[in-house]
């Protein structure tokens, strides 16, 4: 059984839930077993696990995992502050090489539907590429990517929640999100 990481923040509950719906695409895939982490938020104490949720993400579940998604909410057009800390406390994993070779995605959630989601996942992307891990989009043969009204690219999952966190995922960003975890999970079956 392979691992996926399933690595991510969410202030509000969206981009939780983009990742629940990674996780069951994932779960379709035979052989792939989803691992759902989150990070501290910055006024969290990171040695209190969370009361609820998946537990704290750890260096090791970076190196043990066959694959990588990678989700935050959008700030001003990037990646939520938690989100970075972490990554940027990998710099041994790094130079371990640990992730090369491992596929990776990115999931995202913006209140506006303008609101950064592609440049969001465009700054999730580049430190994975410094790892050497190759990224897993979305390909428009997934017809919810023309269809959708609210979020989904070709660069990953996204969700538009609403300026007043009023919009729970519709049905495209659950199927793209769906599509997204399968994928990433047939690739890295096929590269194992």
């Amino acid at each position: 059984m392979l691992d996926i990481l399933v690595l991510y923040y969410s202030r509000h509950g969206h981009t939780a839930a983009l990742a629940d719906a990674i996780r069951l695409g994932i779960l379709a895939v035979g052989g792939c077993n989803p691992r759902l982490r989150t990070v501290p938020a910055l006024d969290q104490d990171p040695t209190r696990e969370p009361e609820r949720g998946p537990p704290f993400a750890t260096k090791a579940d970076l190196r043990e995992c066959a694959a990588l998604a990678l989700g935050g909410p959008t700030r001003f057009g990037a990646m939520a502050t938690p989100l970075k800390v972490f990554l940027d406390s990998t710099s041994d994993v790094w130079m371990s090489g640990a992730l090369i070779g491992k596929p990776a995605c990115v999931f995202t959630s913006s209140a506006s539907l303008h609101g950064g989601q592609e440049t969001t996942l465009l700054s999730m992307i580049v430190p994975l590429l410094h790892h050497g891990m190759l990224i897993v989009g979305v390909p428009y043969s997934e017809v919810a990517l023309m269809e959708t009204a609210g979020g989904g690219t070709p660069y990953g999952a996204s969700h538009h929640a609403g300026v007043h966190d009023e919009r729970s995922l519709d049905e495209h960003e659950r199927r793209i999100a769906r599509a997204l975890g399968r994928r990433l999970a047939e690739i890295t079956l096929r590269l194992t």
